[in-house]
């Protein structure tokens, strides 16, 4: 069975990846993701290999003035994290919201892989 610690450092990377989205701040957003990791389009289609990619994707999305994503519930089973969240956009129709369900796999205290289904935007 695993500790409260253990289960704390698998959610600790997901929850502070979380925190500096919404503060915009990429630099700390970035150390949460592994050098190597993997970052798709739920359930198979890679957006982005490596965290070079990774941040390249979000440089310009932490330029909207109204993103945010909130997290309405999160689940751990072993070192994987899932999360339903809440996402406030700014799309080229205006601001809008999306769901969305994101999947992490944590590995030695970083973001290992990432996948991201997206709901209808509103």
């Amino acid at each position: 069975m695993e500790s409260e610690s253990t289960q704390a450092d698998i959610v600790r990377p997901v929850q502070e990846q979380l925190d500096a989205y919404n503060a915009k701040d990429i630099d700390r957003f970035m150390q949460w993701w592994a050098d190597d990791c993997q970052y798709y389009a739920f359930p198979s289609e890679l957006l982005a290999q490596g965290a070079a990619q990774i941040r390249e994707r979000h440089v310009e999305r932490f330029k909207e003035p109204n993103l945010h994503g909130r997290l309405i519930h999160r689940m751990m089973v072993g070192n994987m994290v899932v999360d339903q969240e809440l996402v406030t956009r700014n799309f080229p129709e205006g601001v809008g919201e999306i769901d969305v369900i994101a999947i992490y796999e944590v590995k030695a205290g970083k973001i290992a892989s990432a996948w991201f289904k997206l709901g209808p935007r509103r």
